[in-house]
């Protein structure tokens, strides 16, 4: 991390300076007159990234709000104030908080001093890690969860996490390469963002807000991650065997906490996967019909166009 990385944060930006001269009055209009709105990632993400951060715009309050995407909000200087669901929640510097997609929250203003880093994540950046993940603690817990926006469940992870070295390191090389991008920088990224999970995963004592879960909960996280990771011949026979359950009750164990079924979710699953090949990859698309698990390629379109408004080739297209 290059020294003068905080001089160039706390450097004032032009919606900070119009904020302070009162002059950006649409800008606080914006801010200060509505209530419980979605903060949309298009405004922050392009369609080729799942991954970006921002500088949280200081001395304004941001009024109740939620988010289409995770949000790590993590304390470079100073301090941040902010009410998640009913709570009063104060970090300090080095200190972070996850929120999901769910969950609804308000900011107070910060002050000169504090350095704010906001990232903006789609939930499905962290696929790729899932495989080393389970339903046993809270950080996998939360990201699994956060990939269906089907279950509706608001959820924070407050971690006090300051005096972890290797968290804040690995945090500092995250925010130095995205703001210093270079060739590598995407592939780095993803290396430290999954290093990065895995110790916070190490250090899950550090969650100060804790949630006592029942049993039936932590059996549709494994229905969940199953899905994840045997998208292409999942079925739920299969996974009702592997938890010991019947397929009936767990059936209707799925409906209840998501309402979906299990047919559904996977559906969902298979047509975003399916979407990823035709934004990342030249593959033919009856090739990627074959790699989602499905046998009809007519079929495919119908639902895929249903879901996405547009066929796979329009979609590729665009």
């Amino acid at each position: 991390m290059k020294s003068n990385l905080l001089d160039e944060l706390m450097t004032l930006t032009e919606e900070e300076k119009e904020i302070l001269e009162f002059k950006n009055n649409v800008m606080k209009d914006i801010y200060t007159s509505q209530t419980n709105f979605v903060i949309e990632s298009e405004k922050f993400l392009s369609k080729d990234h799942m991954i970006t951060l921002r500088k949280h715009t200081r001395f304004i309050d941001f009024p109740k709000h939620k988010h289409d995407y995770i949000e790590i909000n993590y304390v470079y200087n100073g301090s941040f104030h902010q009410r998640i669901g009913n709570e009063e929640i104060s970090l300090g510097k080095g200190e972070m908080v996850f929120l999901n997609q769910h969950i609804e929250h308000e900011i107070k203003a910060c002050s000169e001093e504090d350095i704010i880093i906001n990232f903006i994540i789609q939930p499905r950046f962290f696929e790729f890690i899932f495989s080393y993940l389970n339903s046993e603690n809270m950080v996998s817990d939360f990201l699994i969860n956060s990939l269906y926006s089907s279950t509706q469940k608001g959820q924070y992870l407050y971690f006090q996490v300051a005096h972890i070295d290797n968290i804040q390191d690995l945090m500092k090389k995250i925010i130095d390469e995205m703001m210093r991008p270079t060739l590598l920088s995407d592939s780095s990224i993803k290396l430290y963002m999954g290093l990065f999970i895995i110790e916070l995963i190490k250090n899950s004592d550090k969650i100060v807000k804790k949630h006592t879960y029942s049993m039936q909960h932590y059996l549709i996280v494994e229905v969940l991650k199953y899905i994840e990771e045997n998208y292409r011949n999942a079925t739920l026979y299969e996974v009702s065997d592997r938890l010991n359950q019947t397929h009936y009750s767990l059936s209707k164990a799925i409906k209840k906490a998501t309402s979906f079924t299990f047919k559904e979710l996977l559906q969902e699953r298979r047509l975003n996967k399916a979407k990823e090949f035709l934004e990342n990859t030249t593959l033919p698309i009856a090739e990627i019909v074959d790699k989602v698990g499905y046998e009809n390629i007519s079929y495919f379109y119908r639902i895929f166009k249903k879901r996405y408004h547009l066929t796979p080739k329009a979609y590729r297209d665009q």
